[in-house]
């Protein structure tokens, strides 16, 4: 195996001034393509009936007919009052002594305390009652079992527990009138079912959110979670609070389907509470006005005395949320988003949103839409620089910076990749430079509110590398060295996404590949009740949980490597560093970290330099690594791609580290 050796000169004694922000490795949600659904711990999809279904004439979405009578009859018919969208009418005729109701496969897992079932329904006076029941498709053992009396002709909300004895991939949720049910006396009449609200929740939700998902979240320690995306552009808050069977059914206007009615704001709220993380709000500037804005902020910071403050009250919350961080503005730079306008309009705009929120809360703290490309910028903070906390950048790294495809040589493409903190060096460099030009610009920071790899062209997979590589964890990795070495400037991250949805979802729920235009396909397991972390997870685990207070100088003696870009403007990517270093001490000044990555495509010993920081002892190095750059994390091997530690003894104030070939690492050094 070729090795290659490097140093690596850290003096602890040059500490920069400013503290490294746990803000740095927050998070991301967005209702976009599966995210919602994967995250929720709802196993039902089409709760509410809303969607048509083009091959089941009269049921809704994933929904199929559940029955052994040829007359049965299906429609979809005007909601309930208070609900969107469609009510589900099954009706039943009584020559067919039949079972009847829908049906819909699932996938569950063992509840012995019973998932919460909801139903909305009511029925013809000859309906009594109603079976629901879990089964094994593949066995024909029923799961779990319950009975729904029905007592009103009138809509009816009914919920009881309904107990699951084992984990089963190949279920079906049945929902039915029973052959045995006691028949109508009369043959002409028919019995009439109507629905208009199913759910399932597991007894060990936290909220709505599944429970692994929040363990795992929890485990990333991340500081903040921004609630945001394209869709916010058209999203109106007030449509997702109060009882979730009224909220209205939504179009998702940037990702197509349904917007999820059942996470909005006091469900993430309580999602970030949970957590333990600081909630960052983007605010719709798209089909919004400042005053709903306004409305927003109040709602989830006013008194209860207050309009907003008193109807959180109602729902069930008394207590302000005190929600601090907001940010006006999604990309709004880009076409393809509602509202989208030159930088000119959005300035005018920012300033009346600005000026709306901050008479709801003078506290609060606004981020305002920037870009990467610096006349945006430069228009945007010459007329509204005074309103600006924080100026936002969404860096997503791919192949289309380089003019490359499937056919480019594999290592060269992992090049690419890698070096990815040159370009988020080149747009702080620049923004250093705006900033440094006018005083009214000098208490500015940045919040980099989405980043990510990207390996475009995100329609045709075929020949590009999986989007959740060891090689898209190394890129991660070194562009969070530098948002660390510009810790100064940078005080704000959101990994894009936390799960499934968009091509990078960290957390990954299940085998299912979301492609950006053409949503969510199957994969080849079936396993739809996995829950891992893909590797730049683990390396967003590494970071975030580590003690970090200032960064402090470091030097790095090692090989290079070259990358050619044929985009105009591009940084320097000649004669790039194989290992990304960057060093920090803790507030206390008795612990040392020294993040490494290996971009290179051969191991490296590392002599790492303390200068005087410790003479002897046991550093602890945890890696992150594997066989090849394109190792994965899947349903079949979850645990492929993990952090592991080791201990390494140290002498004369030097430690020699091994590391392997696209790797990530950590060392740690106590005194």
């Amino acid at each position: 195996m070729v090795q290659s050796t490097a140093k690596i000169r850290v003096n602890p004694g040059q500490a920069g001034k400013d503290k490294i922000n746990p803000f740095l490795f927050g998070h991301f949600v967005e209702d976009i393509r599966d995210h919602m659904e994967a995250m929720l711990a709802y196993p039902l999809a089409d709760m509410d009936f809303e969607s048509t279904d083009a091959v089941h004439r009269g049921l809704s979405g994933r929904w199929r007919p559940y029955t052994n009578g040829k007359s049965t009859v299906y429609a979809l018919e005007p909601a309930a009052a208070r609900h969107s969208g469609h009510s589900q009418m099954i009706r039943i005729y009584s020559d067919d002594e039949a079972y009847a109701g829908v049906s819909q496969a699932i996938a569950v897992k063992r509840d012995a305390q019973g998932y919460r079932l909801a139903v909305y329904a009511r029925a013809s006076v000859e309906i009594k009652f109603v079976v629901a029941e879990i089964a094994d498709t593949m066995s024909g053992d029923v799961l779990g079992r319950t009975r729904i009396d029905i007592v009103s002709h009138d809509w009816r909300r009914y919920e009881m527990r309904l107990a699951v004895e084992r984990d089963c991939e190949h279920a079906e949720f049945r929902l039915y009138v029973p052959a045995d049910h006691e028949r109508w006396l009369d043959h002409v009449s028919t019995g009439m079912l109507w629905l208009d609200h199913i759910s399932l929740l597991p007894s060990d939700s936290v909220g709505n959110v599944r429970k692994e998902v929040v363990d795992m979240t929890r485990e990333l320690n991340a500081g903040m979670m921004r609630l945001a995306g394209n869709y916010i552009s058209a999203y109106h808050w007030r449509q997702a609070i109060g009882p979730e069977l009224e909220r209205p059914c939504i179009v998702n206007e940037a990702w197509g389907g349904w917007t999820n009615k059942y996470f909005g704001t006091d469900e993430f709220i309580r999602f970030c509470r949970e957590l333990n993380v600081e909630p960052l709000i983007c605010v719709n500037d798209g089909s919004g006005t400042p005053e709903e804005a306004a409305e927003w902020i109040e709602y989830c910071n006013g008194g209860a005395d207050t309009p907003m403050g008193r109807l959180r009250a109602a729902n069930g919350h008394p207590k302000p949320y005190g929600v601090k961080y907001w940010e006006i503005g999604n990309e709004v730079w880009g076409a393809w988003q509602v509202g989208h306008c030159s930088a000119e309009q959005f300035a005018e705009r920012y300033v009346r949103f600005a000026e709306s929120m901050k008479a709801a809360d003078p506290g609060i703290v606004l981020l305002a839409c920037g870009h990467t490309n610096m006349e945006w910028n430069r228009v945007l903070l010459e007329r509204a620089a005074e309103q600006v906390d924080y100026l936002t950048l969404h860096l997503y790294h791919g192949y289309n910076r380089f003019g490359m495809n499937d056919r480019t040589p594999r290592e060269e493409r992992y090049k690419a990749i890698v070096s990815y903190p040159e370009w988020t060096r080149e747009s702080m460099r620049q923004l250093r430079e705006m900033f440094g030009s006018d005083e009214r610009y000098a208490h500015l920071k940045v919040a980099i509110t989405e980043y990510n790899t990207m390996y475009y062209p995100n329609t045709m997979r075929k020949g590009l590398p999986d989007e959740h590589t060891l090689e898209a964890a190394v890129a991660n990795a070194a562009n969070l060295n530098e948002f660390i070495r510009n810790s100064d400037l940078i005080e704000i991250g959101s990994f894009s996404d936390l799960v499934n949805g968009w091509l990078g979802g960290c957390i990954r729920v299940g085998d299912y590949y979301a492609d950006q235009f053409r949503g969510k396909t199957k994969g080849w397991s079936g396993k739809s009740l996995a829950v891992y972390g893909t590797p730049s997870y683990y390396v967003m685990n590494m970071y975030a949980n580590r003690d970090l207070g200032h960064v402090v100088a470091s030097e790095t003696e090692c090989g290079v490597f070259n990358v050619s870009s044929s985009v105009p403007g591009a940084p320097q990517l000649d004669e790039l560093p194989n290992l990304d270093v960057v060093a920090c001490v803790n507030f206390s000044g008795d612990k040392l970290t020294v993040f490494i990555v290996n971009r290179g495509l051969e191991a490296a010993l590392a002599e790492v330099q303390l200068g005087g920081f410790a003479e002897s002892g046991t550093a602890r190095l945890l890696e992150l690594t594997a066989n090849h750059y394109e190792a994965i994390n899947s349903v079949q091997q979850p645990d492929a791609v993990v952090c592991e530690a080791h201990d390494l003894p140290f002498s004369q104030g030097k430690v020699t580290c091994q590391l392997r070939a696209s790797s990530v690492y950590a060392l740690e050094i106590a005194r």
